[in-house]
């Protein structure tokens, strides 16, 4: 589906045009198109592809949309994938937009997600004076939003491993409490395989040898490293953070054992005294101290319970009941 089609010339916006006169912009001086679409049919590809004149393998890229974060140069112009990460309830989902930019054109493929970019366009078309240096511009600008939306995400795993970490100290299960660590986990390995690919391959955009759209903006894309450098960072002190919680509700849940083996021990000490007089007095030998005496019975019930007296409130004493 077209989304945008539309001409610049001197960082302001012409007007809108129809994709059959995209080629007739295209061959302007200073002029340049910006074009978005959201998920295509292979035939529109092939017309921008006929517009354009995107490379082949960009546009088999394209066309199957599940393409692992990269950027690519062909010749004069650049093919960037890069995922979109939506937090959907408690899983996160993954879109993709793919970024076909040459010296005097940007087109933007989006699959499977929502919201788009209108809002990256309307401030780029209110900045006419950062939107006179060309397609470069543009393509930082889109880079930037996307990774403006990393943050959230992982502001909402970072919530989420709070909300984990007060539940290991509660009487939740613990069998629940790793199974949602686990899910963290995944969670963070999903973010991790969109951010470092993309983390290496903006370095390109503005140190060494960068492409020739990207010269005049390096500066652009050295902030967008910045970014990507910090949620790095935060991906991976939450990781650090989820195997460190792992392993307390692992201690907690041996601490709980423990406690449960002192208190059967200790019920199991409280019936061995009773039991051990028992079967003294149980044994079939004639001759035994009181055993025709009147008291004896009495006597020995009183011994079983002052011994479990006792020996309850040395146990209690010691925190073991």
């Amino acid at each position: 589906m077209l989304i945008n089609c539309a001409a610049y010339q001197h960082g302001k916006r012409i007007g809108d045009i129809t994709p059959d006169q995209i080629s007739d912009y295209v061959k302007r001086p200073e002029c340049f198109v910006w074009v978005a679409i959201r998920d295509p049919q292979p035939d529109e590809i092939h017309a921008m592809q006929a517009e354009f004149g995107l490379h082949p393998l960009a546009v088999e890229d394209a066309l199957s949309g599940h393409q692992r974060p990269k950027i690519e140069e062909y010749d004069d112009s650049i093919f960037a994938v890069l995922h979109v990460p939506l937090v959907k309830g408690d899983q996160i989902e993954v879109g993709e937009l793919d970024l076909f930019v040459g010296p005097n054109y940007v087109l933007s493929v989006r699959h499977r997600f929502e919201p788009g970019f209108q809002a990256v366009r309307d401030r780029a078309e209110h900045e006419p004076h950062l939107l006179e240096r060309g397609s470069g511009y543009v393509l930082y600008a889109l880079m930037d939003n996307v990774v403006d939306r990393y943050f959230p995400v992982v502001d909402a795993l970072e919530v989420e491993l709070e909300q984990i970490e007060e539940r290991i100290f509660s009487e939740d299960s613990p069998k629940r409490n790793i199974q949602h660590l686990y899910d963290l986990k995944h969670k963070l390995m999903t973010m991790r395989h969109i951010v470092e690919p993309l983390l290496e391959m903006t370095h390109k955009l503005h140190g060494g040898r960068v492409p020739q759209i990207c010269v005049g903006v390096q500066e652009y894309f050295r902030d967008i490293y910045d970014h990507l450098t910090r949620v790095s960072l935060q991906l991976d002190g939450l990781r650090d953070m989820v195997i460190t919680a792992m392993s307390v509700n692992l201690s907690m849940i041996t601490l709980h054992e423990g406690e449960v083996t002192k208190k059967l021990a200790a019920y199991a000490a409280l019936v061995a005294v009773p039991t051990m007089i028992a079967g003294i007095y149980g044994m079939n030998f004639e001759h035994m101290p009181e055993l025709h005496w009147a008291y004896g019975y009495p006597l020995a019930v009183a011994l079983m319970v002052a011994i479990d007296v006792v020996v309850w409130r040395r146990l209690r004493r010691i925190g073991w009941l």
